[in-house]
């Protein structure tokens, strides 16, 4: 729950906007990072998550690598002051263009998404007189046991190399003169809770890098990806996301040989808590069967909720005293999607009362939109 110090700096800011807390998100990085130094692990960033700049140039300060998944993302990580050589490229559907500026800037590693795509870098690679450091990100087939729409890792996704297409991948890197095998890669899904589940992963990444082994490739990059997820519930007391026991499992779970780099992608876990929706109450409809809060904001700022029916904790921070009503929280936007939570607990509201949606620091300001020509959406930070 904000506190009413906070409050008070919000009150002369025009509402719908975004608040991030500067010094949750250091505290954040600092827990991470030492959590996987202790294990001589590598973390990417996943740009996909948040790319405000300001949150995004403390990333880059506390030394993490960056994830991106399109030529703008791998653009804007080089500008703030990645390193090059640790910046990776993924996704399923890289254009010539992104693949070009990519080589251009000789960034560390593509994560490679089909036997096709292995043809269309090493022809680029070619013309640009470049070799490509590359990963085969292969489809584990692990279920993630998370929102349907978020998961990454079974054979019904369209995402990654499936297992009966190894050998074709294998047979044309012997053709492929400017591309060069670095790593092997995996992502199964997104805001997963279940950590037994990265123990499945381990055994099957545990597997596959067997059968390379055996095949004659030595494999020095294991990308396990991320999809490790927060509490959306109870988000003052699990600020920070149990890094800890994520890497652990990795360490006791995943082989390596001597020599091997083990690689993460994470971004939800990093950036989810400490971004804030702030809004204000545009008008109260109270009905017989339902009472609906009508917000400044909508689903042009957050997406989530009409997106993935994802639920954030909703606060109202002018007042945490009063009867309690149970409201839909909507926002302003001619969509019956438009809904941020139903039935959500809070003291009796009035036009005014500003509301705060939590949890919102990933997958939020980067999926907003213009729809309806709504402005952009401001950010605001702690100081």
């Amino acid at each position: 729950m904000f506190n009413s110090s906070i409050l008070s700096t919000f009150q002369d800011q025009e509402t719908p906007f975004y608040y991030y807390d500067l010094a949750l998100l250091q505290e954040t990085l600092d827990v991470c990072k030492q959590a996987a130094d202790r294990y001589n692990f590598h973390v990417h960033y996943a740009m996909k998550a948040n790319f405000n700049q300001k949150v995004v140039e403390k990333i880059k300060d506390a030394g993490f690598g960056a994830d991106c998944v399109s030529g703008n993302e791998v653009k804007q990580a080089i500008e703030i002051g990645f390193a090059k050589d640790k910046v990776v490229f993924a996704g399923v559907g890289k254009s010539d263009r992104e693949i070009n500026e990519a080589l251009e800037n000789d960034i560390f590693c593509f994560n490679v998404e089909s036997v096709q795509e292995l043809g269309v870098i090493n022809e680029l690679a070619a013309a640009a007189g470049k070799n490509a450091g590359i990963a085969l990100r292969i489809n584990p087939n692990v279920d993630a046991h998370t929102h349907h729409n978020i998961t990454t890792g079974l054979e019904e996704n369209k995402f990654g190399i499936n297992h009966w297409e190894l050998h074709d991948c294998v047979e044309a890197l012997k053709e492929l003169p400017n591309i060069t095998l670095i790593g092997i890669h995996f992502h199964i899904g997104s805001q997963i809770t279940n950590l037994s589940v990265f123990k499945s992963l381990c055994v099957k990444v545990n597997e596959i890098h067997r059968w390379f082994e055996e095949r004659g490739h030595s494999i020095k990059i294991l990308n396990v990806g991320g999809g490790l997820g927060i509490d959306y519930h109870q988000p003052d007391e699990k600020p920070v996301a149990d890094f800890e026991e994520y890497f652990r499992i990795f360490d006791q779970f995943l082989e390596r040989k001597a020599g091997q780099e083990v690689h993460f992608e994470l971004g939800r876990a990093l950036v989810a808590h400490s971004g804030t929706l702030i809004s204000r109450v545009l008008y109260v409809k109270n009905g017989i069967k339902k009472h609906f809060l009508v917000l400044d904001a909508g689903m042009t700022e957050l997406m989530r909720p009409a997106l993935y029916q994802a639920y954030h904790k909703i606060e109202n921070i002018s007042r945490v005293e009063g009867d309690v009503v149970k409201y839909d929280i909507v926002g302003p936007i001619c969509e019956s999607t438009d809904c941020f939570g139903k039935e959500v607990e809070m003291p009796q509201s009035f036009r005014g009362d500003m509301i705060a949606i939590r949890s919102a620091g990933a997958y939020g300001e980067v999926m907003a939109s213009k729809y309806n020509l709504r402005d952009q959406v401001k950010s605001v930070y702690s100081k």
